[in-house]
């Protein structure tokens, strides 16, 4: 059995107040990549927020030093979604912008702008293209608010569609123009030609908010979502287009939470014949207790996962590293969540050796 814990971006280091938002992939050529928010001044959502990576050639074992994808200079460049072309090695990021002074409760009362962007890189991470603006092609002019990730994409592996990207994401409608009573949604959006032009697809229901996708052995996507409606619990949801549309979604009731992100992957390796969905979030009406959990049966049922971190956590995501390792990049503090983002390396022995 194998367990690492490594604090790879701790807050009021190098030169940022607050490290938050983790999101990360594996390229083609196994490098990993771990991008975050570097928040300058403070904690907060808003203000100077610069995105930065962190690359691993070794399967996490060793790591560059900090780079700076996009540089807020003074407003925020935020909610990382990279996503991997597999057919050409394209790493392509999708991220957003608003005003430094424009946070979210402005951007939903319709004062500030919240944008959307797009960069890529075709070296592995080393180097990263201009962003470009894809506001038009995947916001509607009555949404307000609006989130891409934070989490890694996916690209489709089955199905009439093969080939797609899909990045989860979040909208807010503007019909009262209040962050109190507005419905949040969960939605997808997807392209067809790596990247290159982007279309909104399916719509989950009122509630839902921030997500993560996976795809299911018939080609079939599961949409998790966080959920401000009802009690403390997530909200599953199915597309059986592809991404196209979602159907009406289900109460998680084994995946109880804080009403926080999660992270989701599909554990798979060439050399093993299990298939596996992993699940990583704070499974508890607090942000703490971070926990993986796994389904054996495509996202039906989950089991009651292994505890990662016992203390304050929050966001994460998962990736299998090209050694076999799970990888989960999550936040995590002894006093408060917001301390570490922290990089944990088990294989799946120690995950289901006992569920403690």
């Amino acid at each position: 059995m194998n367990y690492t814990h490594q604090s790879l971006f701790v807050s009021g280091s190098d030169g940022y107040h607050t490290y938050r938002i983790p999101a990360i992939i594996v390229t083609n050529n196994g490098t990993l990549l771990a991008f975050c928010e570097g928040r300058k001044t403070g904690g907060g959502d808003a203000g100077h927020i610069d995105l930065l990576l962190k690359r691993s050639f070794d399967n996490g074992h060793t790591w560059t030093n900090q780079q700076v994808i996009v540089d807020g200079a003074g407003d925020t460049a935020g909610n990382p979604a990279p996503v991997v072309d597999r057919q050409t090695g394209k790493i392509v990021l999708l991220f957003c912008h608003n005003l430094g002074d424009g946070g979210e409760t402005l951007i939903t009362q319709g004062q500030a702008p919240r944008t959307v962007w797009m960069t890529s890189s075709q070296d592995d991470g080393q180097t990263w293209a201009d962003p470009v603006e894809i506001t038009d092609s995947v916001k509607r002019p009555d949404w307000t608010w609006y989130a891409t990730g934070p989490v890694h994409g996916i690209q489709l592996e089955h199905g009439p569609h093969r080939g797609r990207l899909i990045v989860p994401c979040d909208h807010m409608v503007g019909i009262d123009l209040n962050r109190q009573t507005d419905p949040y949604h969960s939605h997808l959006i997807y392209s067809d030609d790596g990247g290159q032009h982007w279309h909104i697809g399916g719509i989950a229901q009122n509630g839902t908010n921030e997500c993560t996708v996976v795809e299911t052995v018939d080609g079939s996507l599961y949409l998790n979502s966080r959920n401000y409606v009802g009690e403390k619990r997530r909200v599953g949801s199915w597309s059986r287009d592809q991404g196209l549309t979602l159907g009406e979604g289900c109460w998680e009731e084994t995946l109880i939470e804080p009403i926080c992100q999660a992270g989701m992957v599909r554990y798979n390796p060439a050399e093993d014949d299990q298939n596996l969905v992993l699940f990583a979030n704070p499974a508890s009406v607090n942000r703490e207790q971070l926990r993986v959990k796994v389904s054996r049966d495509e996202c039906r049922t989950w089991d009651q996962g292994r505890l990662i971190h016992a203390g304050p956590a929050a966001y994460s995501d998962l990736v299998i590293a090209p050694n076999g390792l799970i990888c989960c990049f999550y936040e995590r503090g002894d006093d408060h969540p917001y301390q570490t983002i922290a990089f944990d390396q088990f294989d799946l022995e120690w995950l289901m050796e006992a569920k403690a």
